[in-house]
């Protein structure tokens, strides 16, 4: 059996917040089996209607309202509400606290500095709610952000939810396009945007690109620019434009937070649209307030004290998740620019100088990292940290090993995983369990997650589809211009009746971790056998010349064959004695029929601008398909060398 990478200790257990929850929940209820995570999880999925306002309680969320039914149509899915009578204001809950103590804390690649006290912080909120309300800003309108992860961002989101209105954001590098087909449909009032913004050492302009979403979005009336750069802004040309200092010059007044239904809309969030325009997800503002603090409190065990970090764009559903973190009083720290600039130490260097506590960060750049040779346990001191995640994709076992090896002994490395489509995770981190390598520790509390075949049928120990029996409190509560929510039941309620199908192939093990095999709708068939990419990719990381990978099925003589496409160091060339490697490596840790059929080198692999390998992007390339939408793509450029490939995949 494989045995635990790490436990914690017995003085963390009786620190967490979860194993005061554990306390609070038998008190409450008089139900001694509940000792231990295991019967806490199984009595929040059989009893949610006890459970979800135990939480509530627990995390002091504020409301008014009666608190029945806690959910209607519990049996309908799609079709299920909770707290139907309820009404507050996601804003107020995030500035429950006006004291001296940190809010934000944010640096970025230009050297800028800024910190703002949670009295600071709604002082300028209340300034950027009153410029809305004058804007002509409602209950219900929507205002976008065109911006990079920095205080304003924030301040504009909380500004606007204070008044009812709904916030939806993308970050700068987004092209044209890119930004009309997700703000274009939702039709904002008003937009905000920073002139230019720092990445990898070098300055890009923002201001061209925002000309041409103004010619195409005719429903912004006031365009806000930040003087990010530090440059002056030229608002030549543009209508109803005005410098962010200049908008936010009013009298001082109070702020005032309009109270709203529970399933009122929050947030626009969107698919990642490489198979045509993204699907515009509305989440609500009671469900996403109250899955986020269960999931900081209690599984990421977020206190009042902790300095938590996600490294994350505003367009990442991560971003929406961090900044909720100000209803617990914690600072949050904020990064804008490269993480690997001026070289892979950037973040390190941050944890260290601002003490961070709980560091967040993808998949992708721990493997980097360690491609990189980069080492913290011998240059940093890292003395706050007690607590990694990471998401994105899933956390191959040897990065397990490279954190507890080369990062810090004592820390929880806490693989999460979820997604927009829910504003949250379905598997995450827990204070009281152990980490298994390559396993995401335990299946949230509240969400009756299974892994089911074919026919709909629960495995344990093998792979099926991640799938959520039961509803739960942020499901979105539909998608934007979908009237009777037949795009939103296709999207998630198709395969199996009254289920959640969220697209991912995973198993449940023994011990209840979760390890994710990748998207289902990417999964590799060959012969009739399913394979998940990350068992392939989580192989081929372990060879020294190989940077990235992505691996597709290619239809071949009336079945699919397997193809991998590697990245290498700069300078490398692949040649029959790596492919032969490569091959051995797969072979050797998985099965023969995880061995590509074909192994090509590519320049570069496509990417979404949130950062994850487009698998069928790829797909769709080498079987000469357009794919849809390349603006989804943070590296569009890199498609040709799929399309040209001629005789190395005819053969």
């Amino acid at each position: 059996m494989n045995p635990p990478i790490w436990e914690p200790s017995q003085e963390r257990i009786e620190r967490a917040n979860m194993n005061r929850f554990v306390r609070f929940v038998r008190e409450q209820t008089g139900n001694d089996d509940i000792q231990r995570y295991a019967p806490l999880y199984d009595f929040s999925i059989r009893h949610p209607e006890k459970f979800w306002p135990l939480v509530w309680e627990f995390c002091g969320i504020r409301a008014s309202g009666s608190s029945e039914p806690v959910i209607e149509h519990p049996e309908q899915m799609p079709g299920a509400r909770f707290y139907p009578e309820v009404k507050l204001n996601f804003a107020q809950s995030l500035l429950r606290h006006r004291d001296d103590k940190t809010a934000l804390i944010f640096r970025n690649e230009w050297g800028h500095q800024r910190q703002l006290t949670y009295a600071e912080l709604h002082a300028e909120v209340a300034h950027l709610a009153h410029a809305l309300k004058e804007a002509g800003v409602e209950m219900g309108d929507r205002v976008a952000g065109f911006m990079p992860n920095m205080p304003e961002t924030v301040i504009a989101m909380l500004a606007t939810a204070s008044l009812g209105a709904v916030w939806s954001s993308c970050s700068p590098d987004f092209g044209i396009n890119g930004v009309v087909d997700r703000f274009g449909q939702i039709e904002p009032k008003v937009l905000f945007c920073a002139d230019a913004y720092p990445y990898g050492g070098k300055r890009f302009d923002c201001m061209e690109k925002v000309r041409g979403v103004l010619a195409k979005i005719p429903s912004i009336r006031k365009l806000v620019i930040i003087p990010y750069s530090g440059d002056p802004v030229d608002l030549g040309g543009l209508h109803d434009a005005v410098s962010w200092p200049d908008f936010v010059d009013n009298p001082e007044r109070a702020l005032e937070f309009v109270p709203t239904p529970f399933n009122h809309p929050l947030y626009v969030m969107y698919s990642s649209g490489t198979t045509g325009v993204p699907k515009c997800i509305v989440h609500g503002a009671g469900g996403t307030l109250l899955q986020h603090l269960k999931e900081l409190v209690l599984h990421t065990d977020l206190k009042r004290e902790d300095r938590i970090f996600y490294y994350t764009t505003c367009g990442w559903m991560m971003w929406n998740w961090l900044v909720s973190s100000l209803a617990v009083g914690a600072a949050v720290v904020l990064y804008d620019g490269s993480p690997a600039y001026p070289d892979g130490n950037a973040l390190w260097d941050l944890a260290d100088e601002v003490g961070i506590s709980i560091f967040g960060t993808s998949a992708k750049w721990i493997a980097a990292t360690e491609k990189a040779g980069v080492k913290p346990r011998e240059t940093h001191k890292l003395l706050n940290l007690k607590t990694i995640l990471s998401t994105g994709s899933p956390l191959a076992p040897e990065s397990f090993d490279y954190v507890y090896r080369d990062v810090k002994e004592r820390v929880l490395l806490a693989s999460i995983s979820g997604g927009t489509d829910i504003i949250s995770c379905f598997a995450l981190g827990n204070p009281l369990l152990p980490v298994y390598r390559g396993e995401l520790q335990c299946r949230g509390l509240g969400m009756a997650i299974e892994a089911l075949d074919d026919n709909g049928h629960p495995v344990r120990g093998e792979p099926g589809e991640l799938s959520c029996l039961k509803p739960f409190p942020s499901m979105p509560i539909g998608f934007w211009n979908d009237p009777d929510g037949e795009k939103y039941r296709k999207a998630y309620f198709d395969k199996f009746p009254n289920v959640w199908s969220h697209g991912d192939y995973v198993e449940i093990t023994s011990h209840n971790g979760v390890i994710i095999y990748g998207r289902s709708d990417a999964t590799l068939n060959p012969g009739g056998v399913r394979i998940g990419t990350a068992e392939i990719y989580r192989q081929v990381e372990q060879v020294e010349e190989v940077l990235e990978s992505v691996a597709v099925g290619q239809k071949w003589q009336d079945d699919e064959r397997v193809i991998l496409f590697v990245k290498l160091r700069e300078g490398l060339t692949l040649d029959d004695n790596l492919r032969k490697r490569i091959a051995k490596q797969i072979r050797a840790n998985t099965t023969p029929r995880h061995v590509p059929a074909k192994i090509l080198q590519v320049a570069d692999i496509p990417r979404t601008i949130s950062g994850k390998i487009s698998e069928i992007a790829v797909r769709e390339s080498i079987h000469g398909r357009a794919v849809k939408n390349t603006d989804a793509l943070a590296n569009p450029g890199s498609l040709a060398a799929y399309t040209n490939l001629g005789d190395s995949l005819t053969s």
